[in-house]
């Protein structure tokens, strides 16, 4: 409440400290003290001038202060805000990531412990939904001293999208130097921190890695969902296109590990999704297939488990990129890093 704001904060006007000064570090003392909360709306300029009977220049000053401390912010058309109440710590970081997955809560775990102990890191989730994550944007919009993002999107028929339109005129609002874009590419802007997968080329690459014992399958299969509430980016595909075709090799592309399909000796899988995986080795283990030497399974990103179960993998190294976020910020730098990406061969292969 307004009136409540009124009451708890004191201007002495016979004190030698600048009233906006004052005013500053009165609104500081009642949000450490509880007194004023998140999310709270404070008067406006002219409310605040008019209460006191200062100077509109007064207050302008007081309120830049906060906002350069990302304590309060402005709404457009509706005033300002409360947008901190931790004063105690030294960085404000909101997290945005496309979905909950073991993958991504890796980058940002990996994230979260390089960054100072005294840093703050929001996290929050909008689900490769755009009018998701331009509300969550334009709403904290303001309030971190950085922002960092993974942008991955999907369209009205559930395929993958790196942004949009509306995406790419929210994130142009941010300042470029506290701006961190991660997994993926953006190049309709720069001059922010970059750290991504380049999922055609990284694929690519990682399956050369297995020549020449990949020659001993006769039919490459790659098990894709070319549709999916969290779509995965197409790049990938044109990646395992190019190989096979560089290498004359047998190819298929499908949606999913069907049940009762029809498995031969001499196919290798190429699997992207957990759930593939899950009901892949499930049918060799019930037709008593030999990983390995039968029948072959790749995997996309690197778990625990799967070292456990011996599945060969080709990954992105997600701890290497929450680390090097981290870094970046602390060493105030900027420019575009690609990730580490890597292969591991194991029984399966």
């Amino acid at each position: 409440m307004q009136e409540d704001f009124y009451d708890f904060v004191q201007i002495n006007p016979s004190s030698r400290i600048p009233k906006y000064r004052q005013l500053a570090d009165s609104i500081m003392e009642n949000i450490a003290s509880g007194k004023l909360t998140l999310n709270q709306k404070i008067p406006s300029i002219n409310g605040l001038s008019e209460e006191f009977y200062l100077s509109r220049d007064t207050v302008e000053k007081a309120y830049k202060i906060l906002k350069e401390n990302k304590i309060i912010s402005s709404v457009k058309g509706k005033g300002y805000y409360i947008t901190r109440t931790d004063l105690s710590v030294s960085i404000k970081v909101l997290f945005l990531i496309n979905k909950l997955s073991a993958y991504k809560m890796r980058i940002y775990n990996s994230f979260v412990e390089k960054i100072q102990s005294d840093a703050r890191v929001d996290l929050h989730i909008y689900h490769c939904d755009e009018l998701l994550f331009c509300s969550l944007a334009e709403k904290n919009l303001g309030a971190y001293d950085y922002y960092v993002i993974m942008p991955h999107f999907k369209t009205e028929s559930l395929r993958h999208i790196s942004y949009t339109d509306k995406v790419i005129e929210v994130l142009r609002k941010f300042p470029k130097d506290r701006l961190v874009i991660l997994d993926n590419q953006l190049d309709q802007l720069s001059g922010f921190i970059e750290i991504y997968q380049d999922f055609e080329n990284d694929i690519y690459h990682a399956l050369n890695s297995f020549m020449p014992d990949l020659k001993k399958y006769s039919r490459f299969i790659m098990v894709y969902p070319m549709t999916s509430i969290y779509p995965y980016p197409m790049r990938m595909l044109r990646g395992f296109r190019k190989f096979c075709a560089q290498h004359d090799i047998d190819f298929e592309i499908i949606d999913e590990i069907y049940e009762d399909m029809i498995l031969k000796k001499g196919d290798l899988f190429l699997v992207v999704g957990e759930g593939n995986l899950v009901n892949l080795v499930k049918q060799v283990r019930n037709e008593n297939i030999q990983l390995g030497i039968d029948l072959g399974i790749i995997s996309y990103n690197e778990t625990p488990l799967k070292g456990l179960l011996n599945i060969a993998v080709v990954s992105t190294d997600f701890v290497a990129m929450g680390r090097m976020a981290a870094e970046m910020i602390q060493n105030n730098k900027s420019g575009v890093v690609k990730n580490p990406f890597y292969h591991i061969k194991r029984e399966s292969f």
